[in-house]
């Protein structure tokens, strides 16, 4: 694993009687994607202010690229980019007027700004709309227009908070492969999101935040294997719930989730279960299970566990 590119160390935040941040720690690789997910109000979108030098710590260090957020701060904004939750660019320009303009607005000469947005609009599959106002363009390809907006300079990190809210399952997917696409040339990601399965697709690695600290960091995988397997069960008739409900919770001395009308899941203790053993408990209880199988944990539920609240991870 290569050095940390972004590192945040004991970050405290106040506003007013708030305590945003309590000593948030995180540590990013070059060339990865970091999803940050918690709940409202967790402390997310202050961490990422301060590492985007919008906003100082009331204490703690952050460098990115060995630079000092708080005391070289024109130095991070040169290898920084950021994209907020909402597209940021002219409507009444084409989608190639934004990128010149923007090119220009960082000081690239003009015939340099006009190569590098073309050269953009080509990598992101944007060409055959280039010379039409952003007006006419659909959701999806005003978000991707937007992120590459942050490319212009080439950074090395860009902060992505929440970039796909709103947007169609097909403009979802065009924006994860433009991000596999940044971070394949070398951009560090660090991504907040409100879809828990979108931090599953893109994360290297996920750093979950709650009350101003981080709780839990690791691989999508390892977070789920912290709590085990799950055992969904589906029931033949809807009526046997409760009854069901008692066998699965003296197998695993854990009360069932019910999932719908005539559906529950449970954690599984460390060892397992057979399933075949579980079956034959709920025949004994008279209970006809229509179907009952194992299966790894979702990013939501490692999150429910983790922070005991079920709101998405804005």
């Amino acid at each position: 694993m290569s050095d940390p590119i972004v590192v945040a160390e004991g970050l405290h935040k106040s506003f007013g009687g708030t305590h945003a941040l309590q000593g948030l720690d995180l540590s990013v690789p070059k060339g990865t994607v970091c999803g940050v997910l918690g709940p409202n109000g967790a402390g997310k979108t202050t961490a990422v202010r301060i590492l985007a030098t919008l906003s100082d710590p009331d204490a703690g260090h952050a460098r990115i690229a060995g630079h000092d957020v708080a005391c070289e701060a024109g130095k991070v904004r040169e290898r920084i980019g950021l994209a907020g939750q909402y597209a940021a660019v002219d409507e009444k320009l084409t989608g190639r007027g934004n990128l010149r303009m923007f090119a220009r607005l960082h000081h690239l000469p003009r015939r340099q700004a006009h190569h590098r947005a073309d050269e953009l609009l080509d990598r992101f599959g944007l060409t055959e709309a280039a010379d039409r106002p952003v007006a006419g363009y659909s959701g999806g390809m005003r978000r991707r227009l937007d992120l590459i907006t942050c490319l212009i300079q080439r950074p090395d990190v860009l902060f992505l908070d929440e970039p796909t809210t709103g947007l169609d399952p097909r403009s979802r997917g065009e924006i994860w492969d433009s991000v596999r696409d940044l971070v394949a040339g070398g951009t560090t990601v660090l991504l907040t999101t409100q879809y828990l399965d979108e931090a599953d697709h893109l994360a290297d690695d996920i750093a979950v935040v709650d009350h101003g600290r981080v709780i839990a960091t690791g691989t999508p995988d390892d977070l789920k294997a912290t709590i085990g397997d799950r055992l969904d069960v589906t029931l033949e008739d809807p009526a046997a719930l409760p009854a069901a409900a008692t066998v699965l919770n003296t197998l695993t001395g854990t009360d069932p989730t019910v999932t719908g009308a005539d559906r529950l899941s449970v954690a599984l203790p460390r060892g397992g279960l057979r399933l075949a053993g579980i079956v034959r408990e709920l025949d004994r209880a008279g209970v006809a299970a229509a179907d009952v199988s194992l299966r790894r944990p979702t990013l939501d539920e490692v999150f429910l566990r983790l922070t005991g609240r079920k709101e998405s991870a804005r």
